[in-house]
Formats: structure tokens, sequence, C-alpha cells
């Protein structure tokens, strides 16, 4: 039985462990020939970007096939093995053929509103009536997680507005456990977060204008956070461009400039954050360790930065780590990949579905 053999310190514990690989699954019982891959270094199951978007291009727009295809490719040479794909505009199911790429969670498309959010990239529903239907067929074509844009500019106001009304997003978050998925949404301004997280949403995306009381108001419904710190730094130049609406420029700065106090209290409190980076469209793809650095930033320790993006981030969305008889997806340093983005960006060995994958 051909197999591999690794052995190094796993995090949090930093324990000492002999791992085996073997038909592509991890094993704790030792397999006779195996080779080795390592003798004495780190093991972490693959990293997780739980907030990215393979299918939408940089800069804007769809994205093809081959482009998708490339964007898994530099999550993965950067160790990003488990990607939550929070909306994409172009099925990007193919992508599951290739046996070395990260696997993908889906939410579908995101559902907004005519003129409610970035153009072509969402499903617009006319009349918010229609939005239990519209997310139970996202539910239905996802992975387990849909994607609702909770507020946007209201150009007639100049302002961050809610799009949904609170009885209606109940009706539609209901409608979407019942199929058996999670909702998340993007949120940047204080208002819509009341009444998503008092309809039962079960993460909020980005964040920014949390306040003491929805906090504490995530903390009681058991709410996560995905906050993309790395984007919420292009905050500045949204509002450099939009001359147009004063206020909304100015709420834009406001939110940007109280970001470390606005996370680094929810994380105090106790709100479940994991690490994403709202990669395509104005972010980069491969930046998920920039994302754990600016997670420690705003008060985390070094391995809980690291979890957020891995063993914790893997457990939230069902997904194993190094547990015997788990998909061998895995990454081994040489040195800490606490040590800071370099390290953690450049894995020795990258392992998916227990093959060892050649990179650029």
């Amino acid at each position: 039985m051909v197999g591999f053999r690794v052995r190094g310190r796993v995090l949090p514990s930093e324990e000492l462990v002999e791992l085996w690989i073997v038909d592509g699954l991890v094993s704790v019982e030792p397999v006779l020939g195996a080779q080795t891959l390592c003798e004495d270094g780190w093991i972490l199951p693959g990293l997780v970007d739980a907030h990215c978007h393979v299918g939408i291009k940089y800069g804007g727009g769809h994205e093809d096939l081959p482009g998708a295809v490339e964007q898994a490719k530099t999550e993965r040479d950067v160790g990003a093995l488990l990607l939550r794909d929070a909306g994409s505009p172009i099925d990007t199911r193919e992508l599951d053929e290739y046996e070395d790429l990260p696997r993908i969670i889906r939410a579908g498309r995101h559902i907004a509103m005519p003129k409610r959010y970035i153009p072509g990239l969402a499903v617009d529903i006319e009349d918010e009536s229609q939005l239990p239907e519209a997310v139970a067929q996202q539910a239905r074509s996802g992975d387990g997680w849909v994607k609702l844009v909770g507020d946007w500019i209201d150009r007639s106001v100049g302002d961050l507005r809610p799009l949904w009304d609170e009885a209606i997003l109940k009706k539609a978050i209901d409608a979407a456990h019942a199929e058996g998925a999670r909702v998340t949404a993007h949120v940047f301004g204080e208002d819509a977060l009341p009444g998503l997280i008092g309809a039962g949403i079960d993460c909020i995306e980005h964040g920014t204008g949390l306040t003491d009381a929805t906090i504490e108001q995530m903390v009681e419904h058991g709410t996560a956070l995905v906050p993309t710190l790395i984007n919420i730094e292009t905050f500045p130049d949204i509002a450099a461009s939009a001359g147009k609406y004063p206020v909304y420029a100015r709420h834009m700065r406001e939110l940007h400039g109280r970001v470390a106090s606005t996370i680094g209290r929810a994380h105090d409190a106790g709100v479940p954050i994991f690490a994403g980076t709202d990669a395509g469209g104005s972010i980069r793809h491969g930046r998920i360790a920039e994302e754990v650095q600016a997670l420690e930033r705003v008060g985390m320790t070094a391995t809980e930065a690291l979890g957020a993006a891995c063993w914790d981030a893997r457990s939230w969305l069902d997904h194993p780590g190094l547990e015997h008889g788990a998909s061998a997806d895995l990454l081994i340093y040489t040195a800490d990949p606490r040590r800071g983005p370099d390290v953690l960006s450049a894995p020795d060995v990258v392992v998916i579905r227990g093959v060892p994958i050649e990179r650029k």
C-alpha cells in the first residue's frame, strides 16, 4: 500500500504527532513503506478563506472558467484549501472535477434589489415579498449557504440603507433554514444589523457598523462574523470616489476609522470571528495570510487568528481537519506558521486529497 508519513507539531496544542496519508485520507495507523514528507516541522489542515469570490474578475465583472481555475490555483498555492465562495455570478461547479484545486463551499448568487448592489453580480428582485422564494432557490443551488445584500448606498438619500423589511427577513431566513442552508449578509453600516441578527441570520460579513448593542445581540444569537479586514482598508478609496454623495463618503471614512475598535470589541465580547479576504473584484486572491495578520492587529492572539483561518473555521464550516479518516488536505511548514504572513503564505508542502501538489 503506497502512502505518505508526516511527523511534526500541530496547532493549537503544539503536540508532536505522527500521521499517515493513505488512499487520500489521514490515518493514525502506520502504513508500511510510506514515503516521509516531513520528519520535524509544523502540520496544519488546509487554510480557509471564509469569504472569497471565485468567478468575479479582479477589477470587476464576470470571470470565465479558465480565469476561475487560475483564481483557485492562486488560493491553493498559498495554502487556502477550503473556500467559502460568498456569492459568484458564474457556475464554478466544474472546478470540482479538478483534483488539485481547493474545495469550494458555494453560496449561490448574491440577492439584492435593483440598483442596490454592484451591477451584474446579484439576483435582483423587484418586490421584497419575493425574497423568501429567492432565498430558497439559492439555497437549493448552493452548498449550504445563501448570501444577502443587507445594506448598500441608497442614492435617493445619499447614504447606506437596509434593503429589507425585518418581517420579510425572518421569513427568508426561515426558508433557507428549512432547506438546510445557513444565511449570511453583506453589511457595512449600522441600521441593517438589528433586523438581520434578530431574524436569525447565521453570519455577518464585514460588520463595520457593529455597536455595543448589536455585538451583544450577536453573542445572544450565536451569530458569526467574517470582518474581511483587508477589504475594509479600501473604504477611504471608496469614499474618495463618492463625491456626489458626501454623507455616504463621510460615513465610510468613519466606519474605516473605528474598525479596529469595532472588531476588537466583538472579539472581546465572544463573537465567533473567522478569516475571509473578500478576494475577487477589488481584492486579489491569495491574501489569506494578510487577513490573519490583520486579525492579530485588532486583538486576536497569533494562535486565535490562525485558528480563525484554519481549524476553527473548518469546524464552523463542518469540514474536518487532521482527524483520522478526514480528507488529507494539509500543509507542512519548516517554521512555525504563526511567525507572520511571509511564513504562513509559503507552505513547504501542500497536500490535496492525499497528493503533494506541484506549484509554480
